[in-house]
């Protein structure tokens, strides 16, 4: 396992509904956008540079069944960069699964919410491959697709988990999620302050002064979707505007 993000990364998004790349407008079904076949969208991403790829099964994530698990695989087999997937995780079997499959790191948010002993049993036989996956909404931490109110302050819940054996905070931002509005910075800088582990950047990200906002943030990584799909603008501009 080698440490998560060295320096700042660009990470494209490849989330998967019914076997295709899709894009919601905050997590809401029914909004989704749909962009082709995963395989040939990291195999894209990879091309133009990625050194990481962001897999999200949104049927896992809302119904706690991962359907897209043969996607995912077919992805991990066909890139040879760092994999890391959330989605429909639900038990430490299933992560350790999934590690050994291929993928670097497995992402849990409602699993590590109900069971924040998972955390500790999954790093146990793999060190630094939990990232846990804290989604904000109005200053509070949300689960279940963003819809129930767990009353956890993010930046408190970030620093819980880092003592539990998490490597990674993915914190997203569902108030700005998928509308090409642009990030808000306040709370994502309160999360990076509150932990020595990375903290990955998730959410609203419409331009390049976005990608550069959470790097000043101190992000360590930014996942990108939507503006990379519709073509905002270019994986190679935004790794450029951040000197990747």
């Amino acid at each position: 396992m080698t440490a998560a993000f060295p320096t700042f990364e660009v990470v494209p998004a490849v989330d998967m509904q019914d076997g295709e790349v899709v894009q919601l407008v905050q997590g809401e079904r029914g909004t989704e956008k749909r962009y082709g076949d995963p395989v040939e969208a990291a195999e894209r991403w990879v091309d133009e540079g990625a050194r990481t790829l962001h897999l999200v099964d949104l049927d896992g994530a809302f119904e706690g069944d991962r359907k897209n698990a043969d996607a995912v695989e077919s992805v991990v087999k066909a890139v040879d960069v760092p994999v890391q997937l959330g989605g429909g995780i639900r038990t430490a079997a299933d992560a350790v699964e999934l590690l050994e499959l291929g993928v670097e790191r497995v992402i849990l948010g409602t699993a590590a919410v109900e069971n924040p002993d998972i955390v500790g049993e999954i790093s146990e036989s793999h060190p630094g491959s939990v990232m846990v996956s804290l989604d904000a909404k109005d200053g509070e931490v949300v689960v279940s697709g963003w819809t129930e109110g767990t009353g956890l302050d993010p930046a408190e819940a970030a620093a819980r988990y880092e003592e539990l054996g998490a490597g990674a905070i993915l914190f997203t931002d569902v108030d700005v999620e998928g509308r090409l509005e642009g990030v808000q910075t306040d709370v994502t800088h309160r999360v990076v302050d509150a932990v020595d582990i990375p903290v990955v950047a998730s959410g609203g990200v419409a331009s390049l002064s976005d990608v550069r906002a959470l790097k000043e943030a101190g992000a360590a990584a930014v996942v990108v979707g939507t503006a990379l799909y519709e073509g905002t603008f270019t994986l190679e501009a935004a790794r450029a505007a951040v000197g990747e």
